[in-house]
């Protein structure tokens, strides 16, 4: 029985993490394209290479 009680806890574990980071992705992508919406990754870089 305490074998069962450890999978199904490990199974929780591992869907509780995936979206744990799930989320810290997605935030993370909706915070950037809310604060700078007409800059893209080209652009950055483009504007690096002239310094």
């Amino acid at each position: 029985m305490s074998a069962s009680f450890f999978i199904i806890g490990g199974i929780i574990f591992l869907i509780y993490m995936c979206l744990t980071f799930w989320n810290i992705f997605y935030s993370n992508k909706k915070q950037r394209e809310e604060n700078y919406p007409t800059v893209n990754d080209k652009n950055v870089d483009d504007k690096n290479e002239n310094l």
